[in-house]
């Protein structure tokens, strides 16, 4: 980079940290001000801060590499997780549940479902550990992709025996640490917002780039990564890369390492199915935070929408960054690493200046992922573990502190992983496809089946976590639906096990949890507490969240996709697209839209 784009570089990271430190002297208030902004930060800021940690540099290389390497049949890959489809359920019946919780994490809900007897306790240790773990594989896998693509720029020598793309991770995290650690919540909300204003100015550029300057050619050859670490290219054509409807089966070489989605239309079923479970479920982490933290159910309600509608243009810029890949082979050797597609094409295809935005637009969203992964992760250990068990009467002021140390230590663990990992995609498809769905049966089953119990959780948790290491040990060529299958099946046993193997929990806890939270499923036995009329309320409630998650689904993968749809210009696909798209927006307004503010009133007494 030159010294100009070096310098708007400097200039954007001074500007975060002056934000993030501004907020310091209320985060310090008290634990509800430093992890949930004391609940009175508006929904839009909520929603712009959604999308902005959704942003990472790792998942958007991720996503560019497949669409790079498969077209915009890449897009459906991303399905089982990147497409953060899980967002769908959470505008519609998700996030209002657990904001009615009134809980600061998901292992504080566990108290509320199980008690705070002995069986809410093993339930709420049992999450809050296996929380900050998953925390700690996030920030692993936020480290290889930001160090692959800050190394690229910066040109940080490799120190001690350690990499290049370790310490260039190391650096850009150590900066957000400061903000993140000084003014919890606060510090990532606002931040957020002011980076979503510099990313949505670096998409805004890059997509023009893309469609005045780059066109397509009939035919081309992109590169697929191999098994044994080698490259081969791949002959394709226009038509084929920019298709909306993915095919049935991909004829990829059995050696590369993206063979295992050959058998495609099952891949994206079953990723459907996921996804489905996994949003039925719920969400922990820094996702579920800004729920915890918004006013009420409207707001959940709208803060969801706009996450949505700010992220469809993720996809886009990802579009666009992948043909200027394409382009560049052309004329240039062809990219042989999918992974580096982004970094080689901001380095030999974007001008002195806008380099300097782009590169701080990611690094924003690098950053606004990793701050807020950090600060609801260090909630679980001061609020579930500290506070909790170690020191119930500690203030305020050592609250504060054991979450800024908590946020330190738990990065360092995160970073010493990273120098084991060498790939983006090796660590996100382990995360989301086998210690993700180690977790994924007690989550579900949580809401919406009253005989399950603090034990049933815990066990289940425990069972399907450890599956998830044996299999990273002991079968990492699995492929990914068996790697799911077979951390979620050791999952669903435990949970039938250690429930029917120990008593139900007290009827005066799920009583309390149904008045608060009151979600659809098999509730008979507790339902029978609310009167007629407020039953007949709460029955309508769910009924149109179950019509509506039918339309909101579908619209969030049709919305993504027209967006593609316009840098790729087929034109063809985003007629039929936006035509789709606007039936499936009447039917979202009448089934849920219009109904955000009839919240069904419940005398909790």
């Amino acid at each position: 980079m030159t010294p100009l784009d070096y310098g708007i570089v400097i200039t954007y990271l001074v500007g975060v940290l002056i934000i993030g430190l501004w907020s310091e002297r209320r985060a310090k208030q008290n634990l509800d001000a430093y992890f949930l902004g004391n609940r009175t930060l508006p929904w839009w800021a909520l929603g712009a801060s959604g999308m902005a940690s959704n942003l990472d540099v790792s998942g958007t290389m991720i996503n560019t590499a497949f669409i790079f390497a498969l077209g915009a049949t890449g897009f459906f890959i991303e399905i089982r997780g990147g497409v953060t489809l899980i967002m769908a359920f959470l505008m519609i019946f998700m996030g209002k549940w657990n904001r009615r919780a009134e809980v600061m994490t998901m292992a504080e809900w566990m108290h509320l479902r199980f008690g705070d007897k002995r069986e809410g306790d093993v339930a709420r240790l049992i999450a809050a550990i296996s929380s900050i773990i998953m925390t700690i594989a996030m920030i692993t896998y936020f480290a290889v992709g930001s160090g692959k693509f800050i190394g690229e720029f910066l040109g940080i020598p490799a120190w001690f025996g350690l990499s290049s793309e370790f310490w260039a991770a190391a650096l850009m995290i150590g900066l957000a640490m400061i903000y993140t650690v000084a003014s919890g919540l606060y510090g990532v909300v606002w931040t957020d917002v002011f980076q979503g204003i510099l990313i949505f100015g670096v998409i805004a550029y890059i997509c023009y780039m893309a469609v005045t300057q780059f066109i397509l050619p009939d035919a081309f050859s992109v590169s697929l990564p191999m098994r044994d670490g080698s490259f081969q290219a791949f002959a394709t054509t226009r038509e084929a890369w920019t298709s909306v409807l993915p095919p049935w089966k991909l004829n990829l070489p059995a050696d590369s390492l993206y063979s295992i989605y050959n058998l495609f239309g099952i891949a994206v079923l079953f990723y459907l199915f996921k996804v489905t479970l996994e949003g039925s479920g719920g969400t922990g982490n820094y996702m579920l935070q800004r729920y915890m933290a918004a006013k009420n159910d409207r707001d959940c309600g709208l803060l969801s929408l706009f996450w949505t509608f700010l992220l469809s243009f993720r996809w886009p810029f990802i579009a666009a960054i992948a043909i200027m890949g394409v382009s560049y082979g052309v004329t240039h050797p062809g990219i042989s690493d999918p992974e580096r597609v982004l970094p080689i094409v901001i380095s030999h295809m974007v001008p002195m200046g806008i380099k300097g935005f782009l590169v701080a637009g990611l690094m924003a969203a690098a950053m606004s992922t990793f701050d807020s992964t950090v600060n609801a992760g260090a909630a679980y250990w001061v609020k579930d573990i500290y506070q909790a068990y170690l020191k119930p009467k500690a203030t305020a002021r050592q609250l504060v502190l054991q979450s800024r140390w908590a946020s330190i230590i738990i990065v360092l663990i995160g970073l010493f992983f990273a120098l084991f990992v060498k790939h983006i995609n090796e660590i996100w498809g382990w995360i989301t496809m086998s210690i993700g769905a180690g977790m994924l049966i007690p989550m579900l089953a949580r809401w919406y089946w009253w005989r399950m119990n603090g034990y049933g959780f815990a066990w289940g948790i425990v069972a399907g976590m450890v599956a998830a290491v044996i299999q990273k040990l002991f079968f990492p060529e699995w492929p990914e639906y068996f790697s799911f299958c077979f951390a979620a099946g050791i999952s669903l046993a435990g949970v039938i096990l250690g429930t029917y193997l120990t008593k139900p929990t007290e009827k005066k806890y799920l009583e309390n949890f149904y008045k608060k939270t009151r979600p659809f499923g098999f509730w008979g036995p507790i339902r029978t507490i609310l009167p007629a009329q407020v039953l007949a309320k709460v029955n309508a409630e769910n009924r149109r969240d179950i019509i509506a998650t039918f339309f909101a689904v579908p619209w969030q993968i049709v919305l993504f996709l027209t967006m593609m749809m316009i840098v790729m210009q087929r034109w063809d696909n985003f007629a039929w697209l936006v035509v789709a798209l606007a039936g499936l927006s009447v039917g979202l307004y009448f089934t849920w839209y219009r109904h955000l503010s009839t919240e069904v009133k419940v005398d909790e007494k």
